[in-house]
C-alpha cells in the first residue's frame, strides 16, 4: 500500500510540474498546496478559473482535501477532465459559474455525454468512490439560466438537444454530497447515473424566471430537480426544489431509493418515469420509500404550474420514432413503492396520477410495463381539479395491489370529486368509489 501511494505521488508530482509550467500565474496567484491539501481562491474580475479548478482536483482529488474559498469561479469551457475523486474531500464554499454562452455550450464537443437516457449533455461530471463534497449551503453551481430560458422562448426545445445538466454523478460508488446549491439551472439540475451507495443530504435548486416579459408563463420546462437512472441505493434528504417540471424524476433501473423531506415549489410534482421509452431495454424501479413530501404552489408570475403530487408514466407498447424524442415498446416493472406523509397545495391536476400512454397514438399496443405494490399513506391537501385519483393502468398487464391509508383532500372545484381506477386489481383503503 505504501509503495502504491509513493508511485502515485510521483505521478502527481510530474503532473503538477506540467501544470505549473503551463499555468504559472494562475497557480501562484490563487492555488496553494500543503502535502495533499489544496486551497483555491477565485481569480476575480471576470477571469477564467477553469484551469486552476482542474489543477486543484488533479493534485488533491485522490486521497486529499480540496477547499474552494467563497466567491465565484468562472468556468468558460469544458473542464477537460471529469472530477475523479478517490477517498477525497471537497469543501466547495463558492459557486462554479458557467458562462451563459448558449451557442458554445450547445456544441456537442463542449459538454460531456455520459448520461445515456435521452442523449443528455452534462456540464459538471463527478466520478469516483469514497468521497464527500460539502458545499456548506453557499457553494455549488451558478447556471445563469435566465439567458437560456429567454433564448428558448423562440427556439425549439427537444430532449437531447444539448442543453446541459448542471451537476452529474456518473459511475460513483460511496459518494456523499452535502448542502449543495444550484442556482438557475438551464435544464435538469442533477442526475445520478450508473452509481451505487450515494447520499445527497441538502440540495437546493432554483429555476425562477425573473423576466417580467414572461411572468405568468412556464418558460423553465425541463428544469427537473434530479433524474435518477441505473443507480442503486440512492438517498435524497432535505431537498428544496423550485422548477417548471419534475421535482424528482425516478427513471429506469433505479432501485432501493430512500427520499425524505423534499419540498417542491411549482412544477409537475414527483415523477416515476417516463419508463419504457427504449424498446430493447427493461426499466425496473423497485423498493422506493418516500416520506415528508410537500408540493407548494408559488407566485403564479414566477411559476404558474403546480400539477401533481406524485405521478407514474410509461410509454405505450408500440414504437413511435426513436429516442430521445420518440420511442416506446420497452418492458419492465415498478414494484414496492411507498409514499408517506404527502402534503399538497392547490394542485391543478390530480394529486395521484398513473398513465401508460406517454408519447402514444390511438391504436398503439398497450404497455407491458407493470405497476404493483404501491402504497400511499397520510396524504392531505387541496386541489383545484375535481379529479383526485387517476389510475389508468394498461389493459395488457394491469396494476396490482394498490393500498391507501388515510388519504384525504379538499377540492376547490365546483364539480364532484372523481376517482378513476382502470385495470386495477386488489385496491384497498380508498374511502371513495373508484370507477
Amino acid at each position: 500500500m505504501i509503495e502504491h501511494k509513493l508511485t502515485y505521488h510521483f505521478r502527481l508530482l510530474g503532473l503538477l510540474t506540467t501544470i505549473i509550467l503551463l499555468f504559472p500565474r494562475v497557480l501562484s496567484a490563487s492555488l496553494t498546496r500543503t502535502a495533499n491539501d489544496c486551497t483555491v481562491s477565485p481569480l476575480g474580475d471576470g477571469m477564467d478559473d477553469t484551469d486552476q479548478v482542474l489543477a486543484a482536483i488533479a493534485q488533491c482529488g485522490h486521497f486529499g482535501t480540496t477547499t474552494f474559498q467563497p466567491g465565484t469561479y468562472n468556468i468558460t469551457r469544458k473542464m477537460t477532465l471529469t472530477w475523479d475523486l478517490q477517498s477525497a474531500k471537497v469543501d466547495l464554499h463558492g459557486l462554479l459559474s458557467f458562462i451563459p454562452d448558449i451557442e458554445f455550450w450547445l456544441e456537442p464537443e463542449n459538454t460531456y455525454r455520459v448520461v445515456f437516457i435521452q442523449s443528455q449533455a452534462s456540464w459538471f461530471v463527478i466520478t469516483g468512490s469514497d468521497f464527500e463534497i460539502d458545499a456548506h449551503n453557499t457553494g455549488g453551481v451558478q447556471g445563469n439560466g435566465q439567458v437560456w430560458w429567454d433564448f428558448f422562448t423562440n427556439h425549439t426545445r427537444e430532449d437531447g438537444d444539448g442543453r446541459p445538466i448542471s451537476f452529474t454523478l456518473n459511475n460513483v460508488t460511496n459518494g456523499v454530497v452535502r448542502n449543495f446549491r444550484i442556482e438557475s439551472q438551464p435544464f435538469w439540475c442533477n442526475t445520478v447515473s450508473h452509481s451505487k451507495n450515494v447520499v445527497y443530504d441538502g440540495m437546493h435548486c432554483n429555476a425562477s424566471n425573473l423576466n417580467p416579459e414572461f411572468f405568468g408563463q412556464n418558460i423553465v420546462p425541463n428544469t427537473d430537480g434530479i433524474n435518477t437512472y441505473v443507480s442503486d441505493n440512492v438517498t435524497l434528504l432535505n431537498w428544496d426544489i423550485t422548477c417548471g417540471d419534475d421535482c424528482l424524476a425516478i427513471k429506469g433501473n433505479s432501485t432501493n431509493l430512500f427520499v425524505r423531506n423534499v419540498t417542491c415549489h411549482g412544477g409537475n410534482g414527483i415523477a416515476f418515469g417516463s419508463l419504457g421509452q427504449y424498446f430493447n431495454l427493461s426499466d425496473i424501479v423497485e423498493n422506493v420509500h418516500m416520506e415528508d413530501l410537500k408540493m407548494v404552489r408559488i407566485d403564479e408570475n414566477i411559476q404558474p404550474n403546480m400539477h401533481n403530487a406524485i405521478y407514474f408514466k410509461s410509454w405505450t407498447g408500440s414504437v413511435n420514432g426513436e429516442p430521445p424524442t420518440g420511442g416506446g415498446g420497452g418492458t419492465g416493472r415498478v414494484h414496492n413503492v411507498t409514499a408517506k406523509n404527502v402534503v399538497f397545495d392547490q394542485l391543478d391536476g390530480a394529486p395521484l396520477h398513473l398513465y401508460q400512454t406517454n408519447g402514444g397514438h390511438s391504436g398503439d399496443a398497450p404497455s407491458t410495463l407493470m405497476f404493483s405494490n404501491l402504497t400511499f399513506i397520510d396524504w392531505a391537501g387541496t386541489t383545484l381539479s375535481n379529479t383526485v385519483v387517476d389510475l389508468e393502468c394498461s389493459p395488457a398487464v394491469g396494476c396490482d395491489n394498490i393500498t391507501f391509508d388515510n388519504f384525504t383532500f379538499t377540492s376547490n372545484s365546483s364539480s364532484a370529486p372523481r376517482f378513476i381506477c382502470q385495470n386495477v386489481e386488489n385496491l384497498s383503503g380508498l374511502n371513495e368509489t373508484c370507477d
